[in-house]
């Protein structure tokens, strides 16, 4: 079955380049574009010198601030770096925005992690089914697998704190830590009453972005299955020796490029791999504030474009697995299924 994008929406990246935040070893992929601030000292500090017309603005911000400082009963719970957060992420929020998120230091620091493609964590990936956190998939041979973790498994709880209305970033900065470390998960399985504990231990887990497979056809042709995870910092290179190593059968029927559940990644990386593909042309508009527009184009000359190509995709590809999928359809490459 055919999958229609509405490519206007898909390739056109509102204010800058795509980020992932992904967390593939507690893990979940969240693709979006992403505000990051550094944690440089234990020490914090509000600083309200501001422009005059600036302070305008600010000035019920700050109205707000010193009555709760003066007035709020919890006076324990005034912790001004949570506050800042706070209030950071709710500016943002209210852009209404899919593409556009904040992240506090930790969660920035598992974005790095994840793209690199190493981390530490029990080897899961996270989602929501049914508005409840639930395993996609567990990673073969990593922790979670081992420990009989399935897909569909719904965690209600990590480490006995509830996960009802925690948001996916906050669930993998629990669920992951230093490795060696214990995380309990409290698990719920389709089809039995009871939840049960499940006590992994996380160690270093390193997920490739690209993962090949030949399969057989008629006639003894074979068909390459390519498998790409996420756009990240090693994608480029991963890709690029699965091509050489698709390109040495000489039996080669066709490519399948599947992206489902590829929640996206680096902008540089979907242009690259789009390239793949095309001869020439367009591979994405940026469009930006006041009208200005950024045109990326076929950046390389692809070993692919002549081969036949299937394309697969499901609800879990997203941003940059879009742009891909969206210029291939753009240009009659391929089907999409």
């Amino acid at each position: 079955m055919k999958k229609k994008m509405t490519l206007k929406q898909v390739r056109t990246i509102i204010f800058g380049l795509i980020l992932v935040v992904s967390s593939f070893g507690a893990g979940f992929f969240y693709a979006k574009k992403a505000f990051s601030s550094e944690e440089s000292s234990s020490l914090f500090t509000i600083d309200r010198k501001t422009s005059i017309e600036k302070e305008q603005g600010f000035s019920l911000f700050w109205d707000v601030w010193d009555r709760l400082e003066k007035d709020f009963l919890n006076k324990a719970a005034l912790v001004s770096k949570t506050m800042v957060n706070g209030a950071i992420k709710g500016m943002v929020a209210s852009l209404d925005d899919p593409y556009t998120v904040y992240l506090e230091p930790k969660e920035n620091k598992y974005s790095k992690e994840d793209l690199s493609g190493e981390f530490y964590g029990v080897g899961i990936q996270l989602g929501y089914r049914d508005g409840y956190l639930a395993v996609i998939a567990p990673l073969s041979g990593m922790p979670a697998e081992k420990q009989g973790i399935k897909a569909g498994d719904f965690i209600v709880k990590v480490d006995g704190n509830d996960m009802t209305d925690v948001s996916l970033p906050e669930a993998v900065t629990m669920i992951r830590g230093p490795n060696g470390t214990k995380v309990k998960l409290t698990m719920l399985r389709a089809g039995e009453p009871d939840t049960f504990d499940v006590e992994i231990v996380r160690q270093v887990i390193i997920v490739p972005s690209v993962e090949l497979k030949f399969l057989e056809a008629s006639g003894g042709e074979k068909i390459a299955h390519l498998k790409l995870t996420r756009f990240g910092d090693k994608t480029d290179e991963e890709w690029l020796k699965a091509v050489d190593e698709i390109l040495k059968d000489e039996n080669l029927k066709g490519v399948i490029l599947d992206l489902r559940n590829n929640p996206g990644g680096y902008l540089k990386g979907a242009v690259f791999i789009a390239s793949e593909f095309l001869s020439s042309g367009v591979v994405v508009s940026q469009e930006g504030s006041k009208e200005e527009t950024q045109t990326y184009s076929v950046s390389r000359s692809g070993k692919i474009t002549e081969q036949k190509l299937v394309v697969l995709v499901n609800e879990g590809s997203a941003s940059a697995s879009e742009i891909v999928a969206g210029a291939i359809q753009d240009h009659n490459r391929a089907e999409i299924v």
